[in-house]
């Protein structure tokens, strides 16, 4: 995977993600799923970005 390369689509600004694009605020990934740890959300804070991973250090 390429983290230098931006998808303007995709707008992100999780810099501990290791699909977070290098040097602008957009992820990488051609696309992300989005999910929810809620029954019913009815809030933004209910919604998780489920494309996240870790970014490892070193």
């Amino acid at each position: 995977m390429n983290q230098s390369q931006a998808n303007q689509s995709i707008k992100c600004i999780v810099k501990q993600c290791q699909n977070h694009c290098d040097n602008q605020d957009y992820c990488s990934l051609d696309c992300i799923t989005v999910g929810t740890h809620e029954t019913n959300p009815t809030m933004c804070q209910c919604t998780d970005c489920e494309s996240f991973v870790p970014k490892q250090n070193g």
